[in-house]
């Protein structure tokens, strides 16, 4: 009559087992560690939700204001280095606005502005241009050549062309300036002589996507064209 007898599991068998369990129990400890985990997100997002909304409900006022602008494009005064460059001395804001900027400076070189910026990829425009759009060009680190009709046409053209051959650059007809010619950045300005002043070169060397370009790297494509 034979008997029963049960075989001994071999140590490979054993160790393969082994790792069963560390595996399923693995699963089971990631389960519940992903459960917790979007308790804890669930939880987060309806917080954060209820925050939000008191937040815009309280705080209505302060939102329309920032929509619809300060009117003021900064305030301080120009100080002249001995290059005759003016750099600005006083805050420029720089909040999107949707409405006129009044600004204390002509051109203006910084300050509020609107959302969009103005084509700056060697742009010469032949009438008037936005100074809120402009403004924002000089934001993304543009040099922005405008003149009156006091200025030559011979320098006018000459400076139109460097314009065109330089990205982050443009140029418009500006009748509210002191001076024929002014070059102008974000916080910078000079008036030069002539297309052939030595200024002209060493502005747009310094200025464009320079050091004092509170957006270097931003487009000067995709904006608005006037």
């Amino acid at each position: 009559m034979g008997t029963d007898q049960q075989t001994p599991a071999s140590p490979r068998a054993a160790r393969m087992e082994e790792m069963r369990r560390t595996e399923r129990a693995r699963a089971r400890r990631n389960r519940v560690l992903a459960v917790a985990a979007s308790v804890v997100v669930v939880a987060g997002l309806v917080v954060g939700g209820v925050a939000l909304v008191r937040s815009e409900s309280g705080s209505g006022k302060d939102k329309d204001t920032a929509a619809s602008g300060d009117a003021k494009g900064g305030s301080g005064h120009f100080t002249t280095g001995a290059d005759g460059v003016r750099t600005w001395s006083g805050k420029l804001s720089r909040t999107h606005v949707s409405t006129k900027v009044t600004y204390p400076m002509h051109p203006p070189v910084g300050g509020n502005h609107d959302p969009v910026w103005l084509n700056c990829n060697g742009d010469v425009y032949q009438e008037p241009v936005r100074d809120e759009n402009a403004v924002h060009a000089l934001e993304h680190g543009a040099v922005w050549v405008t003149y009156t009709d006091r200025a030559k046409k011979a320098d006018v053209d000459a400076l139109a062309a460097k314009v065109k051959r330089t990205p982050y650059s443009l140029m418009s007809p500006y009748a509210d300036q002191d001076a024929p010619l002014i070059l102008s950045a974000w916080g910078h300005q000079v008036s030069v002589q002539s297309a052939s002043d030595p200024e002209v070169d060493k502005f747009f060397a310094a200025y464009v996507q320079g050091d004092q370009t509170p957006e270097q790297g931003a487009s000067c494509t995709g904006g608005v064209m006037k």
